[in-house]
């Protein structure tokens, strides 16, 4: 079912890419916002475990370095058919974990120093087993797909905007200047559920590769908890890739609709009865 959430989504992307760009650019200016954005994406997917771990000030360390981390992610990887990935830890004390890497063969796992002062060892245990599913299922790779989509979205959109669209009798300003508005934020809204799927599903198979959903149930709690009381100096754009929400601190109440990850609570819900 999740899997098939995430299909309709981004064949939802898709509608929405071929249905405004038809109406300013038509094929040639569909085609060159495409490219644009995915040339960026491009970059972004072979670069991005580099960027995101400077984002986050995390640094590599070694089995020597982190013996017990190193170990308890050595077994899980191994359950889940995966190669070992590259061990990170950032400096935050806000508890969470993060996986980045374009794919398993080019992994990361990272965790705060937070995070390993919290929970407990069958906790941890739980975390992992979420961000080892992430690289399971090949999340990088989707993300780095809808990012492309709503990416060029935005970009016709915006060159529609500034340079005009289409110029016959059916056309309508007011049409267009709304197109131009609403398409990028429902390309973003799209986006977002797109991560909030992946999110259930990390959970899911994460607690397949663990044994324990009511281990990472638990962490979950405490992350989020701690995630509303200590803030993290975090740019936006890889706060999603965060096991909660790293930035919960500076937010108050915001729709669900434009949140990257799903409530916590529903989280728990559906581990909770995996459990049972």
């Amino acid at each position: 079912m999740n899997n098939l959430k995430v299909f309709v989504l981004l064949a939802g992307l898709t509608s929405l890419f071929v249905a405004i760009g038809g109406y300013f650019g038509g094929q040639s200016g569909m085609v060159l916002a495409f490219v644009f954005a995915g040339l960026m994406n491009f970059v972004m997917y072979f670069a991005s475990s580099k960027m995101v771990l400077r984002m986050y000030g995390a640094r590599v360390v070694t089995e020597q370095e982190a013996p017990e981390l190193y170990a308890m992610v050595d077994r899980l990887r191994q359950r889940a058919g995966l190669p070992m990935p590259t061990l990170a830890i950032a400096p935050h004390a806000q508890p969470n974990a993060f996986a980045t890497g374009r794919n398993p063969q080019h992994a990361v796992v990272a965790v705060t120093e937070g995070i390993l002062q919290l929970v407990s060892r069958d906790e941890l245990e739980g975390v992992l087993a979420h961000e080892i599913a992430h690289i399971k299922n090949h999340d990088m790779l989707l993300q780095t797909i809808s990012a492309t989509f709503a990416g060029a979205i935005s970009n016709l959109a915006h060159f529609g905007l500034f340079f005009g669209g289409r110029d016959d009798e059916n056309s309508s300003p007011v049409a267009g200047l709304a197109m131009a508005i609403l398409a990028p934020i429902a390309a973003m809204l799209i986006q977002f559920a797109i991560s909030r799927q992946r999110e259930f599903k990390a959970d899911a198979v994460g607690a397949e590769i663990s044994g324990r959903p009511r281990s990472l149930a638990n962490a979950l709690r405490k992350l989020d908890a701690a995630a509303h009381r200590i803030p993290m100096n975090v740019a936006p754009a890889v706060a999603p890739l965060a096991q909660v929400n790293p930035l919960a601190a500076y937010r108050g109440g915001i729709a669900s609709l434009f949140s990257t990850h799903p409530s916590t609570e529903e989280r728990v819900a559906r581990l909770e009865a995996l459990a049972a």
